[in-house]
């Protein structure tokens, strides 16, 4: 029973149970459709809002595009409007240039024809100009008695007279012009190089004094028979001169260096006291070195004095020997070295190569230290000695140009020029011999008077200057301008001189008279 009740209870509770399942699954059901109806409104009502919204666009587009064509065809008519406008202004210029052209066509054949009437009249009159010129010279011809042709020889030497007399005034002018800007240059150049390079001068000769301790040592130089005073001269190659003069020998050789050999071999001897020949040639040897010596050092401290370098040891033995050489009593190391100072300082005051002018001027007498060797002039000699050790070419130039053999190319060339010059015209520098000088003065004399006119010349102030006296009939003032010059020319070609010649003509025409 009670199982019976307990299964009828369950089955009561199952049907129950499924019953409120069922009420429960037709309340989700309901509201199911319920809620279906409501999104499917809901999708209805957001879709015509969509298809409004796309409608609205849709309008607000079409009415946009609309007003951009309006736009876009408003500007491309107003554009075409302004070519157009364009067009027809350059229309209007064309044609109107086409109306000047035509204007302008229609004057340039007027002109032309004017122009042709004027041709035609002006062929006319030149016809007329020259038959009429025709008749006048024939009248001239017969009133003068010249020909054409004699006429115009006449009016050309009239006019060649008169341009002589021109160029003359010009030369003169353009002369004076040039010399006084020049000297002044060349004066304030000078003159501060110059100051800037002060040196004394001695005069040196061709002999040298060995001092002996008494007239005793005479005897022993000279030796039993004359052996040691030959022996001496035949290894030195000088002369001993031995006078009266108390304790003194005279060496003479016109040779310096061979001079100072032969003055330190006397001077060693004299000290040593021993005197024979084998002891003779002995000192000659220490001697010969000690002067080989001393002239590499010397030719070295010229290069470091003037402050040069690179030039071949065979030139700085050269120069070292220049110490031994003299020329009118000036030695020729110390010229060298002031004219390579001088050529220095005008150098740098011109704004050239300072060094090259210094070198220059240093080598320009090395052919001096071989002309006692070798046959030629100093001035060949150093070219060729130069050349061979491979120097500057404007060294070798200004070498060869130094006293006016060749033409002066270069700056530097003529720097060293005047740079010798100066260093061998100052006062007590060199001594001139007393023939050289009068032979100077008369061949200056001579070049004066070979001149067709000149009556008289006098070469004055020591050959600084000629005096020309011309013959008034036979040059006039114009002509003695031009004379002037050849003179002066011709001098600088035959004449060698320091400094400058001043070529002084004068002219004087005198009238007499008597009074009866």
């Amino acid at each position: 029973m009670d199982w019976l009740k307990i299964l009828i209870a369950v089955v009561v509770s199952i049907a129950a149970t499924s019953l409120v399942f069922i009420l429960i699954q037709k309340y989700r059901e309901k509201s199911a459709e319920t809620k279906i109806g409501s999104a499917n409104k809901e999708a209805a009502r957001i879709l015509d809002e969509a298809m409004n919204q796309a409608e609205t666009k849709k309008k607000a587009a079409i009415l946009e595009a609309k007003d951009e064509i309006h736009k876009q065809r408003t500007e491309m008519e107003r554009e075409l409007r302004e070519r157009r406008t364009e067009i027809q202004r350059q229309e209007r210029r064309l044609i109107q240039k086409e109306e000047a052209l035509d204007k302008k066509s229609d004057n340039l054949e007027k002109k032309e024809d004017v122009l042709n009437e004027k041709i035609k009249n002006a062929d006319d009159r030149l016809a007329e100009v020259e038959q009429i010129k025709r008749s006048q010279f024939e009248m001239l011809e017969r009133i003068s008695g010249y020909t054409k042709d004699q006429a115009r020889d006449y009016l050309l030497k009239s006019l060649e007279s008169e341009l002589t007399h021109e160029k003359a005034l010009k030369i003169l002018e353009n002369e004076q012009k040039t010399r006084e800007e020049s000297d002044n240059m060349a004066r304030e150049i000078i003159a501060t190089a110059i100051q800037r390079c002060a040196a004394d001068h001695s005069a040196e000769a061709t002999v040298s004094v060995v001092d002996l301790p008494n007239d005793e040592m005479k005897g022993r130089i000279i030796g039993r028979e004359g052996r040691n005073i030959r022996t001496l001269e035949q290894i030195t190659g000088v002369d001993l001169i031995i006078d009266d003069t108390p304790e003194t020998i005279t060496v003479s050789s016109f040779d310096p260096v061979r001079r100072e050999v032969a003055r330190l071999t006397l001077e060693k001897l004299i000290v040593d006291g021993r005197i024979h020949p084998a002891r003779i040639e002995e000192m000659y040897e220490k001697s010969k070195k000690e002067v080989e010596a001393t002239i590499k050092q010397t030719g070295e401290h010229a290069l470091i004095e003037v402050g040069l370098n690179g030039i071949h040891p065979e030139i700085v033995k050269l120069l070292g020997r220049l110490k031994y050489r003299t020329s009118y009593g000036q030695n020729v190391l110390n010229h060298s070295l002031e004219v390579a100072y001088l050529a220095g300082l005008m150098a740098s005051e011109l704004g050239t190569d300072v060094k090259l002018a210094k070198r220059a001027g240093l080598l320009h007498d090395i052919g001096k230290a071989l002309d006692h060797e070798f046959d030629g002039s100093h001035i060949a000699l150093g070219y060729e000695f130069a050349k061979k050790y491979k120097e500057n070419e404007q060294v070798l130039h200004a070498i060869q140009a130094h006293h006016g053999d060749v033409e002066a190319k270069t700056i530097t060339a003529c720097l060293v020029q005047a740079a010798d010059a100066i260093s061998a015209a100052r006062p007590g520098a060199r001594r001139e011999n007393i023939q050289n000088y009068i032979k100077r003065l008369e061949k200056l004399e001579e070049i004066a008077t070979s001149f067709e006119g000149v009556d008289r010349s006098f070469a004055i102030q020591a050959g600084r200057e000629v005096r020309i006296m011309v013959k008034p009939e036979l040059v006039s003032d114009d002509k003695m301008v031009l004379m002037a010059r050849d003179i002066a020319k011709k001098i600088e070609e035959e004449l060698e001189y320091p400094g400058q010649i001043k070529v002084n003509m004068i002219r004087e025409s005198r009238a007499m008279d008597y009074a009866k």
